[in-house]
Order: structure tokens, then C-alpha cells, then sequence
């Protein structure tokens, strides 16, 4: 190993983007590896077992051809490890068009330890105060300690659990519920 290689590992070049109209073949395939890598650990938004590749890149096309969805993506010295996917309320909901709703919030265990969660969440936040929303919720397994603890120290408040929500490999998990003010302005003067 040379001293480049070395100092790359030691200080890894760590971003965060939000995604506009697509990925390259190279990023989708890297998104995919992630996201198996995300399901192998346990942490699959949904998946339990990992999906043919076919399928997972078309899931991945279709978030970002929603129109009601926003995708963020960490990448690890360029390579992709991460998202957080925002769902923006639909036109009808006027009496919660404030709110987003926070899922596929994941980092590859291989890219883990170099605040990529944090700042995927800090990118997530200031995105969603600069389009004018005021409430992120999400969900999360109430084993994923982790990340419970991250969203937790990010002022995230706890407001419910759902005791029968997950069923993974013959076990049911109970999810808990957050939200988070991310616009206290928003909400003054009412």
C-alpha cells in the first residue's frame, strides 16, 4: 500500500447530494450494492430478502422519476453508500401539505463511521426548511439502536410505536415513530 492509498483511507472525501434527474449506470449499480449491503445488515426499508437486481434498479429509476419524491444519496470517496428518500404530501393534502415524510434513510455498514447518517440528515433538513416544510416523520425497527440514537441526539422527538409493524425472518418488530420542527417559524403567529 502506497502513502496515497494510506491517507485515503485515513480521510475519506465523504458528500452528500440531492438528486435531480438520474445516475449514471456506474451509480446505479453502486446504489444497488449499497442497498443489498443495507438489507444483508438488517436494515433493508422493507426488503427482507435482497430483490433480483432487475427489480431493485427499477425501484431505484422509479424514486427518482416520482414527482413526489426527493432522493439523497452519501457517497464514500465517490462511490455510493447511502440515501434518505423525502415523500412530499400529495396536492389534496392541504391541511398537511407542512409535513414530509422521511424513508430509506440507510448508510452501508462497509461506509459506516464517517458521519455520512448525520450529514445525510443535515442535507435532508435544509433542503426540506428551503422548499418551505416545517415537519419531517419517519419510522424506524426499535432494534436499529443506532440510528434511533442519531435521530434522537438530532432533536427528533418520539411520539409512538407500532408493537405489530415489521415482520423479518419469522420475528415481529415493533417500529417507533418520530417527527421533528424543523421550521419553528412556521408555526408562530397561528
Amino acid at each position: 500500500m502506497n502513502d496515497q492509498t494510506n491517507a485515503k483511507i485515513k480521510n475519506p472525501k465523504v458528500t452528500v447530494e440531492y438528486v435531480v434527474e438520474s445516475l449514471s449506470k456506474n451509480d446505479l449499480n453502486d446504489l444497488c450494492d449499497a442497498t443489498d449491503a443495507a438489507i444483508e445488515g438488517g436494515g433493508g426499508f422493507g426488503w427482507v430478502h435482497i430483490p433480483e437486481r432487475t427489480n431493485l434498479e427499477r425501484y431505484w429509476q422509479g424514486v427518482i422519476a416520482a414527482p413526489t419524491r426527493w432522493l439523497f444519496i452519501a457517497r464514500l470517496d465517490g462511490v455510493i453508500c447511502g440515501t434518505t428518500q423525502l415523500i412530499i404530501p400529495p396536492a389534496n393534502n392541504e391541511a398537511q401539505a407542512h409535513v414530509l415524510q422521511m424513508t430509506t434513510n440507510f448508510v452501508a455498514p462497509w461506509a459506516r463511521g464517517h458521519g455520512l447518517a448525520k450529514m445525510l440528515l443535515e442535507t435532508v433538513e435544509e433542503k426540506a426548511r428551503a422548499e418551505g416544510y416545517a415537519v419531517i416523520n419517519l419510522d424506524v425497527r426499535k432494534t436499529m439502536d443506532r440510528a434511533i440514537a442519531l435521530y434522537e441526539s438530532m432533536g427528533y422527538q418520539k411520539f409512538g410505536e407500532h408493537p405489530l409493524s415489521v415482520r423479518s425472518k419469522g420475528e415481529t418488530i415493533p417500529s417507533l415513530y418520530y417527527y421533528k420542527n424543523i421550521n419553528p417559524d412556521f408555526f408562530k403567529g397561528e
